[in-house]
């Protein structure tokens, strides 16, 4: 209903301050392109445009005065209109306020009960091609809580970019060759020595936990046998099948939280196929890398970045950041229109470097985009739980998953700024109150299915043709401040995907269930007028109908029942 709506209020707009200029209360000028934003004071209308105040410098006026001319003038144009009832200009700040007329609210709710499924879907994307990078946890031990957040936001951002009319590709790239390889061979190796009856003095700096042991137990004998090869080949060996059973456990906890990857990098091919040694070779012969005390230096203080950086150590050994050039400089071969990676907090300094990478091959270093996903702590109620991923006290992905489930996860993991820390309740996840945000959310849902079981009993007869529902008894405030909550549904997908804020779409749902709950609490839905039931079903069918969407998105189920 609001795209039509918006495009009503400007061509109003437009013809008013036209008119204003033939008579000579204002000065000629062009509409500039209007921003509009939802009232916080219910008095003040459905939408409002600060279109006055955009206006001001053009017509060397003051906003109040334009708002005041303009809204004059469109109130006598709006006799005969169907959308707009009246607008008022507000005398503080010179904004525009509208009010929707209800019949044009019922008709937004038409729409929405006509349509089967996909209400909130845009075409904003115009079907444009995004690579999704996220997670991308190296295959040296299970998921943690820092990995399952960037899961969740990753997953839920690409399935905003999806409803928003984009084509998207989710990709994880295994980080699967060098140091951090050897040492987990090295680790799985020892803890293996050590379940033999060796005594081993562990080094601090190898992978802890118990999960390395479990790998040390389960390890096949190579071929060969243990002593029928060198130390150097068995730590080989270790690290080749550990990362290979990690990488099978890591695909296994993707789907037990719902996230599908669609495409599989892995490191160590790029470097197999040629793609490091080609990126570095253009890199030479485009001037921008240099040999200095046998390494190989990427000149990426050129790009902002504020040094320079080794591609090539003077051991012949390859960093990380030349395969991961040659990894994105690849992506830009694919056809997508834009490159999206998730990184943690702890990889911010990295982004100058790459990007300055892209831009010395001459492409356009805008088309990637770094989303810094910041990190989350666990407590159960008010005690904090302690990780130390260095000694292998972490919380997994997967004991999250045991403790609250798929859904909680999911929609706590999004539910806070990606910018913000995450402070994680597992006690909160689990409670079956209104007090839990994603109970308080399923329930709504799961309560309207309790309402249509309830007439059907009592009235012995199938719910109605909710799409042929004459609405027009819904005329209570409630029951059109719901209506045009759900209304909003669509912007709300479009805004979360453009902006990369996923968080807007559990806000928007807790909105709208509190919205619903209350409205169910002050008004009857079922009752002896036959119309005015049948249109509450409907109405209540409409909030069901956007609920299971928005949770849908989220990756979180809609219950029937609770």
């Amino acid at each position: 209903m609001y795209p039509a709506v918006k495009a009503e209020i400007a061509e109003l707009i437009s013809s008013a301050l036209a008119e204003a200029a033939d008579r000579g209360l204002l000065p000629a000028a062009e509409l500039p392109p209007l921003e509009f934003q939802i009232p916080r004071e219910a008095g003040h209308g459905d939408l409002a445009t600060n279109a006055a105040m955009l206006l001001a410098g053009r017509v060397r006026r003051p906003p109040a005065e334009i708002a005041g001319v303009i809204s004059e003038l469109i109130g006598e144009r709006l006799s005969g209109r169907d959308m707009i009832s009246r607008v008022e200009a507000d005398p503080r700040r010179g904004f525009l306020n509208f009010f929707i007329a209800p019949s044009a609210v019922q008709a937004g709710l038409v729409r929405l009960l006509a349509s089967s499924g996909g209400f909130g879907n845009t075409a904003a994307g115009g079907s444009r091609k995004v690579l999704l990078e996220f997670v991308s946890a190296n295959p040296t031990g299970p998921l943690t809580v820092a990995h399952g957040r960037q899961a969740a936001v990753g997953d839920v951002l690409a399935n905003l970019l999806t409803a928003a009319g984009f084509e998207v590709c989710r990709e994880y790239y295994l980080n699967d060759r060098g140091r951090q390889m050897k040492i987990l061979g090295r680790s799985v190796y020892l803890r293996r020595r050590e379940l033999a009856g060796e005594e081993i003095d562990f080094p601090a700096d190898h992978y802890q936990g118990e999960y390395i042991r479990s790998l040390a137990r389960r390890i096949p004998d190579p071929e060969e046998g243990w002593t029928g090869i060198g130390e150097e080949e068995v730590v080989e060996y270790c690290g080749d099948w550990a990362s290979a059973s990690l990488l099978e456990m890591i695909r296994g906890e993707l789907k037990d939280f719902g996230v599908a990857i669609d495409s599989w990098v892995s490191e160590k091919e790029v470097v197999a196929s040629g793609g490091v040694k080609e990126a570095l070779a253009e890199l030479s012969a485009r001037g921008h890398s240099y040999e200095k005390d046998g390494a190989l230096w990427f000149k990426s203080s050129d790009f902002g970045d504020e040094k320079d950086r080794v591609l090539r150590k003077s051991s012949g050994e390859l960093t990380y950041l030349s395969s991961d050039i040659a990894y994105h400089r690849g992506k830009y071969g694919r056809g997508f229109s834009s490159l999206i990676d998730f990184w943690g907090p702890d990889h911010h300094g990295y982004i100058a470097r790459l990007k300055g990478s892209m831009a010395a091959f001459g492409l356009d270093p805008e088309i990637l985009e770094v989303v810094i996903v910041q990190l989350s702590t666990l407590y159960e109620g008010k005690q904090k739980l302690s990780m130390s991923t260095r000694l292998g006290e972490f919380i997994s992905l997967r004991q999250v998953l045991d403790k609250v489930g798929k859904d909680a996860a999911r929609y706590f993991f999004v539910r806070r700024r990606k910018e913000s820390h995450l402070d994680f309740d597992l006690e909160l996840a689990r409670k079956q109150t209104n007090d839990n945000p994603v109970y308080y959310v399923q329930y709504a849902h799961a309560r309207i299915n309790s309402i249509f079981k309830k007439f059907q009993e009592s009235a012995g007869e199938d719910l109605p043709d909710f799409a042929a529902v004459d609405l027009a008894p819904l005329t209570e405030p409630g029951e059109l401040e719901l209506v045009r909550k759900l209304m909003l549904f669509p912007e709300q997908v479009e805004s979360a995907a453009l902006g990369r804020n996923c968080h807007l779409i559990p806000a928007y749902l807790e909105e709208l269930a509190a919205l619903f709950h209350g409205y169910y609490s002050a008004n009857r839905v079922i009752s002896e007028d036959r119309k005015l039931t049948a249109a509450r079903l409907a109405l209540s069918r409409g909030v069901q109908m956007v609920l299971a969407e928005g949770l849908c998105l989220l990756g979180v189920t809609a219950p029937e029942s609770m």
